[in-house]
Formats: C-alpha cells, structure tokens, sequence
C-alpha cells in the first residue's frame, strides 16, 4: 500500500519512529508538528542533529558527554576532585546534577555488570576508575547506581576491588522500591540520598 504522505514528510515519520518509546501515532504527530515551526527553529533543529555525532564525544576523564577532552565538571578547579560519584550513564550524572547537592567530581561506568546480558566487568568503565582512583589519590568513592540486581552486582565488586585502599567507600541512601529507574526519582529524593549516603564496610 502506497503511503498517504508525500516521501520526505513519511522519512520524517519514519526517522521518528526510531526514537524510544514513539510509536506510529506519536511520529505523526511530531511530524506535523515540525512542519509548523519556522524555518529558524527548523535549521537550529537541523544543525543540532547533524552537529550532535560530530561533536559530541567522551570526556577522557569522568566519560561524561563533552565537546572537549575534558567535560565542564572535570576541567572545574573549584569542585573537590577527592570525591567521585560513580554513576551508570551520562543522564543520571545530569539528574545529580539538577540538585545543586554535590560538588565533587563523576565517573560514568557506561554499563552495569550484568553476566546474562554478557556485560561483564572489562565491559564497562571500571579499569579506568580504577586507574583515576590510584592516580588522583581519592578519598571517597560514592555509588550511585540504579537500585536492582545489576546495579547492586556492580557495587559489591567495586567495593571488593577497593577493599584494601584507604578509601571510604558509600552507598547513596534510597527512598524508592529496588527496580526503579534512576532517571523516575525526583530531584528532592536523589538529593536525600546523596546527603544519607552510607559507608560500606569491608569484612
């Protein structure tokens, strides 16, 4: 069956069909919806999407998204370096972030330990935190990892290979059932976890 829209109009649907969660319906809607915005906000919108792979990339430190080699947050003198908050992915970096709570510094993993996805730890960001850890002579490290299986999996052997530094190592404090999402807890809440945060002992 031929398509009811003219062919750049169905690629525009189709393009958004891609994006999580944008169904049939929804790509429709957004499709019309680009077609009322004005020519401005549709080049902005244009050169953002082609820009977006050229110029974002992985700060060399922390792995947080950047345009340069070091993000914002790394490259800040004022934040106190000692403290990294270990994170799973860019996005829940920014919802700490939202907070105004914390002024350490990050670490982005990429990934959760997870051995029935085959993810396992040489997968993830953890040989360079590691490395980051010895190299900037920490003094704590907090996690900040989505409350499941994975995310627990992916703490107790950061715990495990740190057991022998001289290094505090917390938990932040969780006021949500275990399995929700990171990026569903409300600003309030991740900044009472950040300020509740437990110390793990080794034993």
């Amino acid at each position: 069956m031929a398509s009811l829209y003219p062919h750049t109009f169905n690629n525009l649907i189709e393009c958004y069909k891609k994006l999580p969660g944008i169904g049939e319906k929804n790509a429709e809607r957004l499709a019309f919806a680009s077609l009322e915005l004005d020519d401005e906000i549709i080049e902005v919108f244009s050169d953002s999407i082609k820009n977006l792979k050229a110029r974002t990339k992985h700060c060399q430190i922390c792995d947080n998204l950047s345009e340069e080699d070091e993000c914002e947050i790394c490259s800040d003198k004022t934040r106190n370096h000692k403290i990294i908050c270990v994170v799973e992915n860019p996005k829940n970096l920014v919802l700490f972030e939202k907070t105004g709570a914390f002024n350490g510094v990050y670490h982005v993993l990429g990934g959760l330990i997870s051995p029935l996805d085959g993810i396992n730890p040489e997968d993830i960001n953890l040989e360079k935190l590691f490395k980051r850890i010895e190299k900037e002579k920490v003094d704590e490290v907090i996690l900040a990892l989505r409350p499941s299986v994975e995310g627990e999996t992916t703490a107790l052997y950061i715990q495990k290979k740190l057991a022998k530094k001289n290094i505090i190592i917390t938990k932040i404090a969780y006021g949500v059932p275990l399995g929700t999402d990171m990026e569903y807890i409300d600003a309030m809440t991740l900044e009472l976890a950040l300020s509740n945060r437990s110390v793990l002992e080794n034993d």
